[in-house]
């Protein structure tokens, strides 16, 4: 018995080891932890419990039959993040460069299958240099398999996945099709085609980071929601992220004690709007003086601006919280926000995170660059995801909910549930002084003004909607944290279900 006790400890020992203690030093010099290392920051102390520790390749061709590294690049398995299981794999890139083999891509697609079966998050740490060549199509296959439990997972439990590394060619699809992808900067990338490629088809010169880097992804591509400073840092984040998140479709959200008061009144959300309709305010206030704690997990911070989408509690309870920013572009729907959001509310609805929508928007942007890239079809995802939504969905109008975008931001006629406004809502076809303009076109600039004002003072407030029932009370600001956990309360148990079908089409 000993004996095998000892070749056990010694083949365990070797694959930790992973592809030796150079080739680890070698990724301490980028800056970068171990695929070990990471889990033990990520996971809760002792919880990780790995899976197909002793997994070899079984390629046989340029000379690999002799080189075998129990693990073959990746560390599988499960653990717990406070408290809560979570299945995770961590791809080794001291071990073949992180490259994708069959048998790697076995191991990734049983965690899946495991998450899948049990209900629990799964988290990929991604760090490879992406398909083992010399492994030829039986490596491609393998990505297919791990895409297809992508798409099976999707809806079923929460997918996340930090890029913490290399990710280029078909390794970008599968994170592409998770939930939720953390970056780090200048030591992560994703693309298609390297920069090399890119020289030699389009004769253009590009850098790594510019290509595929942090930065390009969480701010001009929307396909990193955030980008980190560093390994732990992204580790941190994703660890707090987590108590966000429900185990899988079939569990309630996470709930929390809370110290802060359900009925807690915020007198300085009376003042927040300017007196001019044409300056802004950072609604960043008004969410974090709404929700538990001043606590609220943005995402995509750095990508289209003008909207906010991101997390916070109610109760100790999550909310997904979906809110126009007059601060940049006035707050106006165009198609990056309108794609931004309408992702955000979807993950909501299909995990059945209640949907908390703060509204201050004066339209959809205008212009031949939107109307040309398709405005019509991007704002209409934001519509449409909305509309199909069954989770609960509480409104509040801020300041300005203007044509077809007061339709599309969650409103009565799109099966909100409570629809809200201050006493500061204008809720119009379109501004005073437009609408004027094209009722009364002709008339002289005394002719207008006096127009103007009339038609503020009819339309430029909540009454007109609240009269026909389109907003359900105009309440005060201070008391919107109130409102807002009474509504949710309420909602507990609401039940509300689509016309059967296959599935939907989305305008994708």
């Amino acid at each position: 018995m000993s004996a095998n006790i000892a070749e056990m400890e010694k083949r365990r020992a070797a694959a930790k080891l992973g592809g030796g203690q150079k080739r680890i030093d070698a990724q301490h010099a980028k800056g970068k932890l171990t695929a070990r290392e990471r889990l033990d920051v990520l996971l809760d102390e002792g919880s990780f419990e790995e899976m197909d520790l002793y997994v070899e390749h079984d390629c046989v061709d340029f000379g690999m039959q002799d080189q075998k590294i129990p693990g073959d690049g990746v560390v599988t398995g499960s653990g717990t993040i406070n408290g809560r299981l979570v299945y995770v794999f961590s791809q080794d890139f001291t071990v073949f460069g992180g490259s994708l083999s069959a048998r790697h891509a076995q191991k990734i697609c049983k965690v899946m299958d495991a998450a899948m079966k049990v209900g629990a998050p799964v988290i990929g740490l991604n760090d490879s240099g992406g398909a083992r060549i010399q492994e030829g199509v039986a490596s491609l296959g393998g990505y297919a398999d791990v895409f297809q439990r992508n798409v099976l997972a999707s809806g079923v439990v929460p997918q996340l996945s930090l890029i913490m590394g290399p990710c280029a060619g078909g390794a970008v699809y599968s994170p592409a099709m998770t939930d939720f992808i953390f970056m780090v900067k200048d030591s992560s990338y994703m693309f298609v085609t390297g920069p090399e490629v890119v020289k030699t088809v389009t004769n253009e010169v590009v850098t790594q980071e510019e290509l595929g880097g942090a930065i390009t992804h969480s701010s001009k591509t929307s396909v990193s929601d955030l980008a980190l400073e560093n390994d732990i840092e992204a580790l941190l984040a994703a660890r707090d992220f987590f108590d966000f998140l429900p185990s899988s479709n079939r569990d309630d959200v996470p709930e929390r004690p809370s110290a802060d008061a359900w009925d807690r009144l915020e007198p300085s959300l009376d003042t927040i709007i300017p007196p001019s309709a044409n300056q802004p305010y950072d609604m960043h206030e008004v969410i974090r003086k709404t929700v538990d704690e001043g606590e609220f997990f943005e995402l995509q911070p750095l990508h289209a601006s003008n909207i906010i989408i991101g997390f916070g509690r109610i109760e100790g309870r999550t909310v997904g919280i979906v809110a126009n920013q007059p601060m940049v572009l006035a707050g106006v729907l165009d198609i990056n926000s309108s794609k931004k959001a309408a992702r955000f509310v979807r993950f909501c609805d299909a995990f059945s995170i209640p949907i908390i929508t703060f509204v201050d928007v004066p339209g959809f942007l205008p212009g031949t660059d939107q109307e040309h890239n398709g405005i019509i079809k991007h704002g209409a995802k934001l519509l449409f995801a909305y509309g199909e939504a069954t989770v609960p969905k509480i409104t509040v109008i801020t300041r300005k909910a203007y044509g077809g975008a007061y339709d599309v931001m969650s409103s009565k006629h799109l099966r909100g549930d409570l629809n809200y406004a201050w006493p500061t809502a204008e809720i119009a076809v379109m501004g005073a002084k437009g609408a004027v303009e094209i009722i009364f076109r002709g008339q002289n600039a005394d002719g207008i003004a006096a127009k103007t004002k009339e038609y503020e003072d009819r339309f430029a407030n909540p009454f007109v909607a609240a009269s026909r029932g389109y907003i359900d009370e105009v309440i005060y600001p201070h008391s919107t944290r109130r409102r807002i956990a009474l509504g949710l309360r309420k909602l507990r148990n609401k039940s509300l279900e689509n016309p059967w079908k296959k599935h939907d089409n989305i305008p994708l």
